[in-house]
């Protein structure tokens, strides 16, 4: 398959501090990849700089054979990607559907065609019924549900998860993986994902990804990385259950 993300020598430093060095992977277009690491490995950083929230301090970044390093986040969801966050604010005083239209209206004439359409986002993801409710009123479960239907309100090619499974019961999180299968199977919704819930890594990635103080210490599929000394050493630890 073609890549629709590359990204390749990427690098970020913050006064200082190297947050990602000299990081290089591509996403093929109607995949799924996952990006692993312990925690402050540098993998939302990655993130921060594909959405265009920082600019690189080096390196490129293609999404569909155009660069996009350097543009402004609304420039990149324009392009086609979506993302979600880590932590989830959706607009509280909103109900759950205008906070879904906000996003629909990126790419709806107008708002007409943005309820309608946030209205079939939401029932993909199993939250219509709730769609006259304050988004303050749910639970942290439909919360995450929120966030992801926001992001594919936006009609993205690419659609960036960070760590939508946190916080998630084990049947919570299998519900989320089939959700997100179907997504990517039958709309042909290519996924970058932060995740460590290993769980839905490995039910969901075809290829990883593995960060480790900002450096790519491997890569390959989920078989292959859940197996390497350097995976087991930094991040799984040798009783790993996955």
């Amino acid at each position: 398959m073609a890549a629709l993300l590359e990204v390749e020598g990427l690098g970020k430093s913050f006064r200082g501090l190297r947050a990602v060095a000299d990081a290089s992977f591509e996403v093929p277009e109607g995949g799924i990849v996952a990006l692993i690491g312990p925690n402050g490995a540098g993998k939302t950083t990655i993130f921060n700089m594909v959405a265009g929230a920082f600019a690189p301090s080096e390196g490129r970044i293609r999404f569909a054979g155009a660069r996009i390093d350097g543009l402004r986040p609304d420039q990149v969801c324009a392009a086609g990607i979506g993302r979600t966050f880590q932590v989830v604010k959706p607009f509280a005083g909103l109900t759950v559907l205008d906070n879904v239209v906000v996003g629909a209206l990126q790419r709806s004439a107008g708002v007409g065609a943005a309820r309608a359409l946030a209205l079939r986002v939401l029932e993909r993801l199993g939250l219509a019924d709730r769609r006259d409710q304050r988004a303050s009123a749910l639970t942290l479960p439909d919360r995450k549900k929120l966030e992801v239907a926001r992001a594919l309100a936006t009609q993205p090619r690419l659609l960036l998860l960070d760590e939508v499974m946190a916080g998630l019961r084990p049947t919570e999180c299998d519900q989320m993986v089939e959700v997100l299968r179907e997504l990517n199977h039958r709309d042909g919704v290519t996924i970058l994902l932060i995740e460590h819930v290993m769980r839905a890594v490995m039910a969901l990635a075809q290829h990883i990804v593995v960060l480790h103080h900002g450096q790519i210490v491997a890569r390959g599929s989920p078989g292959q990385v859940v197996r390497d000394p350097a995976v087991l050493e930094c991040y799984l630890g040798e009783d790993a259950e996955v």
